[in-house]
C-alpha cells in the first residue's frame, strides 16, 4: 500500500438553495398544449372528472422555474453526491454495490416500460410480463426452488412475506395455535427478527459460539425445551460477519425434526451464486435482493426487489398475482385460494426486475459463477491488506471468508478516543464512500465491514486499502484532527445532533418544514 498515491479530492460546494425557494413567477420550463375540442367535448373538462371532495381549493405552490435553472440546480446537487459513478462503495457494509450497465439503465428507462401504467391489460404488456416469468425460471435454477413471486419491495419486505407464509402454513395444516416460536441468529440481519415479531411469533435468538457460528449447541437446546412451538427458523447466510455456516444442513434438520420451516436469507449471496443453493441445504424458502446480487441497483427505500423463493409445499401460499404462461399468453393468475394476499400494490417494481433479468442475460450460468468467484477473491485479497493496518482486527473464526468480513477498530478507539464512525467521516476526503452501518447491535466494538464485490479492481482495493491505512495512523498521530473531519465535503461534521432526536423539527415536505420553522 506505500506505493498507492492518493488523490487530492475535494467535493464541489455550491451555496445551494431549495429549489422551492427559488423562481420567477409567471416562469415556465414547459408549456403541455391544451386539449383538442374534439377530447373535451366527448369526456369533458379533466377537471370534472375529479371528485369534488378531493380537488384542490387552490393552486398547489411549486417552483416557478425554466428547465435551464432546474437542470442547473440538480446538476449542482449531483456535484455534491457521491455515488458509485463517481467514486467507489466497497464500504457499503453488507448493501452489494455493484456496477450496473448503462445499457441496462436505458432499457429500463425506455418508455416502453417506463410509461406503462399497472393497471394496463396484460395483452398490452406480454413482452413485460415475458421478462418477469423469463427471470422467475432463471431465479429457480439458481436457488432450486419451485415457486417464485417479485412482489416484495426490498430485502425486509421478503423476510416479512416469508414470516407471513410461515404463520399461513401452520394456520392450513391446523396447528398455528402452538407454533409461536422463530428462531433467528444476531448476526443475520435484524430483519430476520423483526420480521418474525411483527407477524406475531415470538422470537428466539441464537448468540454465536467461539469460532463466530450461530451456536449449534444452542440450538439443540432450543429445539429440547419449545419442540412442537418452534414455527420455523430465519437466518442470514453467510452471516452479517461474513462467515459462511459450512453446518446448515444440521440447523435445517433440526428444525424439521420439530415441524418447523427454515428461510435462507441470501442478501449477502453475491458470493455463492453458482457455488451454493438454498434448496440443496433443505431450506423450504430463501430470497435474494435483486437491486443487490443482481445489479438492479441498490434503491434505499426506492426501486428494490426481493424475489421471494420457495419449494412446492409453500408455493399456494405466496402472495398474489403471480406471472404465468397459458395456451394463449402470459397473465396474472389471481386464483390462489390459499394465497396470503397481496404485500404490496401490483406485482413488484418491473424496471427492477428488468435491470436483473438482462444482468443475467449479460453475465450468463458461468458469468454468474465467475461473479461469486470473483467477489470471494477481492474479498480476501482485501483482507490481506487491512490485516497490516496496526488497530484493525478481525474477531471469530480465522481464514477463509466470503464477500465480506467485519472488522473490528476497538483498539484504536480505546487509545485514542477515535471511532469507525469518525474514520467513516475522514475516508471520504479521499474520494472513498464509506457508508457502513448496518452492524447493530455492535456484538462486534466499532465494526466495519467493507465488502468488495466483483465490479472493483486490484487498484481499486489498494487504493481504499491505502486510505483506510492513512485515516487511521492520523488518528494514532492526531486524534483532533480525524474527530473533526471530513474537511473536504461539501458539509462539515455534524455536530448538533439535536434536530434528528427532536421529532417536533422533522418535516416530511416543503409545506411541513416552513409551518415548523415559521416561515
Amino acid at each position: 500500500m506505500s506505493d498507492v498515491k492518493l488523490r487530492r479530492y475535494h467535493a464541489a460546494k455550491w451555496d445551494e438553495p431549495f429549489i422551492m425557494e427559488q423562481g420567477v413567477p409567471g416562469t415556465r420550463g414547459l408549456l403541455p398544449p391544451l386539449s383538442p375540442s374534439e377530447v373535451t367535448d366527448a369526456v369533458g373538462n379533466a377537471d370534472s372528472l375529479i371528485p369534488a371532495g378531493i380537488r384542490r381549493k387552490t393552486a398547489p405552490k411549486l417552483p416557478e422555474l425554466d428547465q435551464y435553472h432546474v437542470l442547473q440546480h440538480w446538476l449542482r446537487l449531483s456535484q455534491e453526491t457521491m455515488g458509485m459513478d463517481l467514486a467507489s462503495d466497497i464500504g457499503e457494509g453488507t448493501c452489494t454495490m455493484k456496477y450496473s450497465p448503462k445499457l441496462h439503465d436505458q432499457m429500463a428507462n425506455h418508455t416502453k416500460l417506463a410509461d406503462v401504467h399497472p393497471n394496463q391489460p396484460v395483452e398490452d404488456i406480454q413482452g413485460i410480463l415475458e421478462i418477469i416469468y423469463n427471470l422467475e425460471q432463471y431465479l429457480k435454477e439458481v436457488s432450486g426452488m419451485y415457486k417464485i413471486s417479485f412482489q416484495p419491495g426490498g430485502g425486509s419486505h421478503a423476510t416479512y412475506t416469508n414470516a407471513c407464509t410461515i404463520r399461513e402454513y401452520h394456520r392450513a395444516h391446523g396447528n398455528l395455535d402452538k407454533k409461536d416460536i422463530v428462531i433467528t441468529t444476531i448476526f443475520s440481519h435484524p430483519c430476520d427478527g423483526a420480521t418474525p415479531a411483527t407477524a406475531g411469533f415470538q422470537v428466539a435468538t441464537l448468540m454465536p459460539d467461539e469460532s463466530g457460528y450461530p451456536d449449534l449447541n444452542a440450538l439443540k437446546a432450543l429445539v429440547e425445551e419449545y419442540g412442537e412451538r418452534i414455527a420455523g427458523i430465519m437466518f442470514t447466510n453467510p452471516e452479517d460477519t461474513g462467515i459462511y455456516n459450512p453446518d446448515v444442513a444440521e440447523y435445517v434438520e433440526l428444525i424439521h425434526s420439530v415441524g418447523g420451516l427454515c428461510f435462507y436469507d441470501q442478501a449477502n449471496a453475491n458470493g455463492i451464486l453458482g457455488i451454493a443453493r438454498a434448496f440443496d441445504a433443505g431450506f423450504d424458502a430463501c430470497h435474494f435482493n435483486l437491486h443487490k446480487t443482481f445489479s438492479a441497483p441498490h434503491g434505499c427505500e426506492g426501486p428494490a426487489s426481493g424475489a421471494y423463493c420457495v419449494r412446492e409445499e409453500l408455493a399456494d401460499f405466496i402472495p398474489t398475482p403471480t406471472v404465468e404462461k397459458g395456451e394463449s399468453g402470459y397473465y396474472l393468475d389471481y386464483n390462489r385460494p390459499k394465497s396470503l394476499g397481496k404485500v404490496r400494490s401490483y406485482i413488484g417494481n418491473p424496471e427492477c426486475m428488468l435491470k436483473a433479468y438482462a444482468w443475467i442475460r449479460t453475465m450468463g450460468p458461468d458469468g454468474l459463477k465467475l461473479t461469486a468467484e470473483t467477489s470471494v477473491l477481492n474479498n480476501n485479497y482485501l483482507d490481506k491488506l487491512l490485516q497490516q493496518i496496526k488497530g484493525v482486527t478481525r474477531p471469530y473464526a480465522d481464514g477463509f471468508r466470503f464477500e465480506q468480513v467485519r472488522y473490528s477498530m476497538d483498539e484504536l478507539t480505546q487509545a485514542t478516543g477515535v471511532g469507525t464512525d469518525d474514520i467513516r467521516s475522514r475516508l471520504v476526503d479521499f474520494g472513498v464512500q464509506s457508508y457502513w452501518m448496518s452492524h447493530h447491535p455492535w456484538i462486534v466494538p466499532e465494526p466495519f465491514t467493507p465488502e468488495p464485490c466483483e465490479t472493483y479492481s486490484k487498484e481499486d482495493l489498494d487504493y481504499w486499502a491505502a486510505a483506510m491505512k492513512q485515516a487511521i495512523e492520523e488518528a494514532w498521530e492526531d486524534p483532533e484532527f480525524t474527530l473533526g473531519a471530513p474537511y473536504a465535503q461539501p458539509i462539515g461534521k455534524m455536530t448538533d445532533t439535536s434536530i434528528v432526536d427532536d421529532e417536533s423539527k422533522w418535516a416530511s415536505t416543503w409545506q411541513a418544514y416552513k409551518r415548523k420553522n415559521n416561515k
